[in-house]
């Protein structure tokens, strides 16, 4: 067995697929409509999916917002460096909401930033850069 996606339920898909390839650098890998659905699926990642798991966004044609509710927690991304990841989500028009810095009681360098949804993601920073 492996890990193939995750999904999440979007509102405006072209905005979700604009953050996830433009502000967080991930590749649309495939969509497809259903029309007797009405929903669309789109895939992003930063590999093939025979390669690696990805995201499936998910839009509903008759939906435009969720509610997020307090199960989900978020989607953890490495980055070489959390600093220079979080300013590169402002200069692309993203949310931070929490700056990278040492996370609580230790000191693995993390930042989270919000998608167009809510869904927060994590940037945790290569161990070999922590400071």
């Amino acid at each position: 067995m492996r890990l193939l996606h995750t999904m999440l339920r979007v509102g405006n898909l072209d905005k979700s697929i604009d953050f996830y390839t433009n502000v967080l650098g991930m590749r649309l890998l495939r969509r497809n409509d259903y029309p007797d659905g009405k929903f669309t699926l789109a895939f992003v990642g930063y590999q093939d999916e025979s390669e690696g798991a990805v995201i499936e966004l998910t839009h509903n044609w008759d939906t435009d917002k969720y509610d997020l509710g307090n199960g989900y927690g978020h989607i953890a991304l490495e980055v070489d460096n959390a600093y220079e990841a979080c300013d590169k989500v402002k200069e692309r028009g993203g949310k931070v909401t929490r700056e990278a810095g040492p996370m609580k009681h230790g000191k693995t360098v993390i930042a989270f930033v919000e998608d167009p949804d809510g869904y927060k993601i994590e940037f945790i920073q290569k161990k070999d850069r922590q400071d």
